[in-house]
């Protein structure tokens, strides 16, 4: 592909790449600017295979480009650093041959307004044709993690450190959940599989199918109709261990993107039960409310709102729900195969602060369950500081307080809960456990 057009996704690649990794910016968010100018879908899915394979392995890519360059770019450069990145992807990753990526790669160098290292960035990718990537005895540099994330996974999970980097870095699976009441699984399935996916399903999840080939979700059959959902295994488990019925008042208080509160929504639909929606941020609340609807589940006894779950006189009407979903803000360490660039933004100095925020929520919402309702606290971290140890400090400190046992399907034991970790039966890295208030 050394036409225009190639040389020019290829530079999109690297700005997208740039913002994510000089800037801060997500790259969802990136991406979700990104994609909708590149008409043709192969290129768009080019363009993000791209971009997750450069971060996937930004590391090791970091480490080869270290060995072989004499001296670093400069800063004003890192764009073409992060079209260096792409062009290892590209060869490495993605395994496309040499005279589809390498041509392309470094004639964009000039659509980046560098053209003086064209024949830097084709020589260096030249190499990468026909060279090994220099090795490293790092784990954190071979695996392409951050050395505190490493460490804090040997601390925590000792036994499963190798399998848990791994996991990170292979892409996952599209999961999507039925509406029952609209759509049989069996159906579902044999419609997936018509149209050549390779679609399984597993008995913990009644209602769900994993796919093992991710397709843009408008391919999907039954999607334009409602009758479906995205929403990862480990996502849906969490609404199965809190089981709220269809008559119970229920409480999703970190609501965004919505995955869950549908679930529950279908599950009280034709009973009486009452449920209420939170989200802090209301352009991501937003979304929560286009799930409900494009699902057919916003009815009447499904309420939507704005607020911080913790700062409860600005919401609460001072009536108790029987059950509670909190699916707290974390670290997100358990889905980084979803979104890789959280290996790069986070910090290990960020923990702390939201293992406050964590206990800040728990404190606040927990008065407002009723005698014998429960409450699942959940997060897609894999730290333990964030789980097990955030839910033996709750329960030491409240005497109204119980962990109820939950089954293998939440995973591995972990203090009073369960854990999931990245990559078992396909899912993300989640944490469960289910408290219940004294009667």
């Amino acid at each position: 592909m050394n036409s225009p057009a190639g040389a020019a996704l290829r530079a999109r690649a690297a700005r997208v790449l740039a913002a994510v990794l000089g800037e801060g910016r997500s790259l969802k968010a990136m991406l979700g600017q990104a994609l909708p100018a590149v008409q043709d879908p192969r290129d768009r899915a080019l363009l993000e295979a791209i971009c997750f394979g450069a971060l996937r392995n930004r590391r090791r890519y970091d480490h080869a480009l270290s060995q072989w360059l004499a001296k670093p770019l400069a800063a004003r450069d890192f764009p073409v650093h992060c079209l260096l990145l792409a062009g290892l992807a590209q060869l490495d990753a993605l395994g496309l041959p040499a005279h589809a990526a390498v041509g392309a790669t470094a004639e964009a160098t000039r659509e980046l307004g560098r053209a003086p290292l064209v024949g830097l960035v084709n020589a260096l990718l030249r190499r990468a044709s026909r060279e090994p990537l220099p090795a490293s005895k790092d784990l954190a540099v071979s695996s392409s993690h951050p050395d505190w994330l490493v460490a804090a996974l040997y601390r925590d999970w000792p036994d499963q450190v190798a399998a848990v980097l791994e996991a990170n870095n292979r892409p996952a699976p599209l999961w999507l959940r039925v509406n029952a009441g609209q759509l049989g699984i069996d159906r579902l399935v044999r419609s997936l599989r018509e149209d050549g996916l390779a679609a399984t399903t597993l008995e913990a999840l009644p209602d769900a199918v994993r796919v093992e080939d991710p397709i843009p979700v408008e391919r999907l059959p039954f999607w334009h109709t409602g009758a479906l959902g995205v929403q990862d295994g480990a996502a849906q488990l969490a609404v199965h261990a809190l089981a709220p019925g269809p008559d119970e008042r229920v409480l999703d208080a970190c609501a965004a993107p919505g995955g869950k509160t549908a679930q529950i929504a279908e599950r009280l639909f034709g009973g009486h039960g009452e449920l209420l929606a939170l989200d802090i941020a209301s352009r991501r609340l937003a979304r929560v409310t286009e799930t409900l609807a494009r699902q057919g589940l916003a009815y009447d006894r499904v309420q939507v709102k704005v607020a911080d779950a913790a700062a409860v006189d600005t919401w609460w009407d001072g009536r108790s729900f029987d059950a509670i979903l909190l699916d707290a803000p974390c670290s997100a360490t358990g889905i980084i195969r979803r979104q890789p660039d959280i290996k790069w933004h986070r910090r290990a100095d960020d923990i702390p602060a939201l293992v406050a925020q964590q206990a800040r929520l728990l404190e606040a919402l927990w008065p407002l369950l009723r005698p014998g309702g429960r409450l699942l606290y959940a997060t897609c971290s894999v730290l333990r500081d964030e789980n097990e140890r955030q839910v033996e400090r709750f329960l030491a400190a409240r005497a109204d307080a119980a962990a109820v046992p939950l089954d293998d399907r939440f995973g591995r034991p972990s203090g009073a809960g369960r854990q999931r970790l990245p990559g078992e039966d396909g899912m993300d890295g989640f944490f469960y456990a289910l408290l219940r208030k004294s009667a």
